[in-house]
């Protein structure tokens, strides 16, 4: 087992400890990794529908609103609760065609184009996928290509851990970082792990990333002596695979919902405490085109979106020009945010290697940054620094 800090519920947002003894919440938690919860809610919501029928029916008036409707409703879903079993839960579908690659698509169009996938084909990556994709991590996490100096790992892992809601996945990619808390380590976690998946999107690979609903013991179980409770900690795990179109009605409600973004002018801003929407599509911001686009459908942990950035201008030669872009976090939390601002810094920083605009990522300090005392959130994280770095090292 895991430590206690290693939980996911010490993490951030996570139930109160009263709530986590309830019964209710067990029967929740057993329901969900044992992989029966997403197909019980679509059960439980024809159960209401046909308890509805039948009570119209006693009521004997107004039959074909109070009967026949939500007897129809009850009936298609409890079809489409059975047939999710069957084709998902018991694996009784066909076989479905590997999907293409993505080589034809730009960088812009490419991060546009990836949604997290729920519902995984049952074959394994081809040997050369696999080996792609290993590759990617390999050069990815290299001590040159981090902001930060700990480092971190990510461990494949060919196994059906538990998750939710996701159903099929048997590969992932384990994130881990060193036991000892480090924000910036996490910021590096999500940085690197979405340029792998950036690299699995371009080959037609699907990705999930999974923080909150992966259940931590199952993670370690499958690690074995890969994690070191005394020196490791899993930040969160990336279900890798092909994505299946067959998919629990549950989820497909919940893609449907939650494939939305904040608008841009609550995202990017042109002063330090995030007030002053940044007009980006004048000059000099309208210089970084898409990437603007990009940052705002990251993932992030219940698509929460808790990073903003804020671009710092100067006058060169009477002509305005963006120096760089301060990224930080709405929330106070320790791990899921941070992770997400690295996905975001990920995807800044790919979409300006497309556009040929030159930069790297530093942490600067309140001096270096021209700000004195300011409130505690937003929080600062790191910047995004234009123009090539001035120290020996490559550029990120």
């Amino acid at each position: 087992m895991t430590k206690p800090e290693q939980l996911p519920r010490d993490h951030d947002s996570y139930p109160t400890a009263r709530s986590r003894r309830s019964r209710l919440w067990r029967l929740k938690i057993r329901l969900q990794f044992t992989g029966w919860l997403q197909y019980l809610i679509t059960g439980a919501f024809a159960i209401v529908f046909l308890v509805a029928a039948a009570i119209g029916w006693l009521i004997g008036i107004w039959q074909p609103l109070l009967f026949w409707v939500p007897l129809m409703i009850g009936l298609l879903l409890l079809a489409a609760a059975i047939f999710d079993v069957i084709t998902l839960k018991w694996g009784v579908r066909p076989t479905e065609p590997l999907p293409q690659r993505a080589d034809d698509l730009d960088t812009f169009d490419l991060i546009r184009s990836r949604r997290s996938c729920h519902s995984f084909q049952s074959r394994d990556l081809t040997a050369a996928d696999r080996a792609e994709l290993m590759r990617a991590v390999d050069e990815f996490v290299q001590r040159d290509r981090l902001i930060g100096t700990g480092p971190i790992r990510l461990e494949y892992v060919a196994a059906p851990l538990t998750i939710w809601p996701g159903v099929g996945a048997h590969e992932f990619l384990v994130a881990i970082a060193p036991y000892s808390y480090d924000r910036l380590v996490l910021v590096d976690v999500g940085r690197s792990l979405q340029k792998v998946v950036l690299q699995a999107t371009r080959m037609g690979v699907s990705t999930c990333w999974i923080g909150p609903g992966a259940d931590q013991s199952s993670i370690v179980e499958h690690l074995g002596n890969r994690f070191d409770p005394a020196e490791d900690h899993v930040v969160c795990v990336c279900a890798v695979g092909y994505r299946s179109r067959f998919k629990p009605l549950f989820v497909r409600v919940m893609e449907r919902i939650s494939h939305r973004r904040l608008p841009l002018k609550s995202l990017f801003f042109s002063d330090p405490r995030c007030e002053v929407p940044l007009a980006i599509d004048t000059t000099p911001f309208s210089s970084f085109g898409r990437c603007y686009e990009v940052c705002q459908w990251s993932p992030s942990s219940y698509n929460a979106q808790t990073t903003r950035c804020a671009a710092v201008t100067e006058l060169t030669s009477g002509e305005e020009k963006v120096v760089r872009l301060d990224f930080y976090t709405t929330t106070a939390s320790r791990f899921y945010a941070p992770v997400a601002l690295g996905i975001w810094c990920a995807n800044w920083e790919t979409g300006c290697d497309a556009l040929g605009v030159r930069g790297h990522f530093a942490v600067l300090d309140a001096d270096a940054r021209g700000i004195g005392g300011g409130p505690e959130l937003p929080r600062y994280d790191v910047s995004w620094i234009a123009g090539p770095e001035k120290s020996s090292s490559p550029p990120h």
